[in-house]
Order: structure tokens, then sequence, then C-alpha cells
């Protein structure tokens, strides 16, 4: 240690890291994408089985892959063959860390290898499009901070109809209907893999008949009728963002004519801070072209003023976090 602090200190310590952070996350990224993993989900396989079974032609890689994953701790080595460990098959099954590793390795960090040709005119970015699933699973990674706040926010509500705009994969919307048993809920998604995603989670827990998902743009459903209303509670969670500027305030003049008398419209956001994610989000909202960006505290709270709702002062919902929630009513 004293030979290397001597040699570049702590920035060089630093620097590798890191750089060994991105290896480990890349090694999960591949061990999903190359199949190797899901190869092994049934139980022991040798080199050469798992070969025959992914039909590779692998010039001699396979097996230096396979200990990289064992020196990973995805899997291990056997007597009998490769066998997965209680990690790898956390990464298979546990959609919140495959996406984490699909993500962080994918266009979380695609964004900065390819940076030098959008600033050079290139075209905008895709990811919000094409990455949605992926996108709603990594926003799961917040429920135990979020979920604390809503059935918080239902107990003072008592609400009897909740609606859930840009519901994901529907996690809000059923811890909502659990904190109030006698409520109907409403979701609207616009990806239909991401609204698949919640009809399945909906019947799983018990919910489809007290809840329903509407597939679409909210204003879009809003002015062909379809998603009804008054509603007690409106959420908004993780959504503002991806609305450029000059929209937020008619969506939420639109969601405030959809709230009941004393109605809460609640919003939930990570918030453009000098925090190293919110940054980082940021930039990469931006980078899609169509005019998306983390909201400032302050002017969001404007927003729903002029709305004409009536907006509380914002709260973190966790110390040094860049995640807020802000509660208006009508």
């Amino acid at each position: 240690m004293a030979k290397l602090f001597r040699g570049g200190g702590l920035p060089w310590l630093r620097a590798a890291r890191d750089g060994l952070a991105a290896i480990r996350v890349s090694v999960g990224a591949a061990g999903l994408s190359t199949g190797v993993l899901e190869c092994l989900r049934d139980g022991v396989m040798t080199t050469a089985s798992a070969r025959a079974k992914l039909g590779l032609d692998d010039d001699g890689l396979l097996e230096p892959w396979l200990k990289v994953l064992e020196a990973h701790r995805l899997i291990r080595a056997t007597p009998e063959g490769w066998l997965l460990t209680r990690q790898g098959r956390r990464l298979l099954d546990d959609d919140v860390v495959r996406a984490a590793y699909e993500g962080f390795s994918g266009f979380h960090t695609g964004l900065y290898r390819e940076l030098g040709l959008q600033l050079h005119g290139g075209h905008p970015r895709q990811d919000i499009a094409e990455r949605g699933e992926t996108i709603a699973q990594l926003t799961r990674s917040m429920e135990p901070l979020l979920h604390e706040v809503l059935v918080t926010e239902v107990h003072r509500v008592r609400p009897a109809k909740i609606l859930d705009v840009g519901c994901g994969a529907g996690m809000n919307l059923a811890a909502m209907l659990n904190a109030a048993p006698q409520a109907e809920g409403t979701g609207i998604e616009i990806d239909n893999a991401v609204s698949d995603l919640a009809e399945r989670l909906l019947e799983h827990r018990g919910l489809t008949g007290r809840a329903r998902v509407l597939r679409g743009e909210v204003a879009t459903l809003v002015a062909e009728g379809k998603v009804g209303g008054p509603y007690d509670l409106v959420l908004l969670a993780n959504v503002v963002y991806y609305l450029p500027l000059a929209q937020r305030v008619p969506l939420f003049q639109e969601l405030g004519k959809l709230l009941s008398e004393d109605g809460t419209l609640l919003i939930t956001t990570t918030a453009a801070m000098p925090d190293p994610f919110s940054r980082h989000f940021d930039l990469l909202l931006r980078a899609q072209g169509q005019g998306m960006e983390l909201p400032e505290t302050e002017p969001l709270r404007q927003q729903l003023a002029q709305a004409g709702l009536r907006p509380a002062p914002a709260r973190r919902l966790a110390p040094g976090a860049p995640l807020i929630v802000v509660t208006a009513q009508r």
C-alpha cells in the first residue's frame, strides 16, 4: 500500500476501483446477453455441453469466459462442470437486478461512449423509446422509499378512486390499492410491453377486480373520455421529466380537472440538483432530443400553481438523494 501511495496515491486507487466496477457490471450484462447464465439455469453443465447447447464456434474463448464469470462469483466450478451461484441466479431471476446490469452496461454508459458523435450533430438517442421495459424495472429500485410515501398519503386522503399516470410495472398502483382495500384504481401507461407487466402484476396480486390499465397518452385518453373520474388521489411518479417544459402546465391542468373536490395530485421525481446521478440522468434525457429534462424544485411548484393547483412545499424522499415529492390540491 505504501508503494502504491508513493506511486500515484488515492487517485490511482480510485481509478482502478471504478474501472473494476465498470468491468463487473459489463461481465454481468454479458453473462445475460451471451446466454451462458441462462444455459446453466437447470443445473451443472460442462464446457463442451454448454458450447453445444448454445451452438457456439468460440475458438477457445468459452472456457476463459466461464472462468471470468467464476472470478466474479456468478458461477462456480464443480467436479461435474459449471454451476450457477446464488449471485448468478439472482441476476437471472431478480428483474430489478437484471435491469440494473443491462441498463448501466448499456444505454447509461453508452451515452458517454457515443457522446462525441452526438455533440458533432449525430442523431438523438432512442433509449426512452426502445428501453421502456428496462427503465420501468430500474425505477422499481426506488420502491422502498416511494411506497412509504404512497401509503402515508393514502391513509391521509382515504381515496375511493386512484389514478396512476405512467404506472410502469404497476407496483405503485398495487401498493396504494393494498393500503386502501375499498378503493378502485386506474393505471395509464403508454408502453405496451410495460402495460403487459402491469396487468400481469395486478392479476398476480389479485387486484384485477379493482384495477385496470389503460394504454396510451393521458391527454388523448382524457379527450376520448376513457379515463373517467373524479379521482381522490392522482399519482405522477417518475414521469414529469419525460415531458418538455411547455407540456407540463397543460398536463397539470388536465390532471387537476380529474381530481375530486379537495383531491390530491402527488408527484415524485428525480430533481435537477448538483448530484452526480441527477446530472447524468438530466443529460441522458436531453440526449433524446425531445425536450425532456429534469425538473427544478421551485419551478415545478410554480408550474403547479399556474395550473390552478395549490402545491405544498417539496420534500426529499431520502436525505442526500435527488428524489423529491410534491403534493398539490385543487
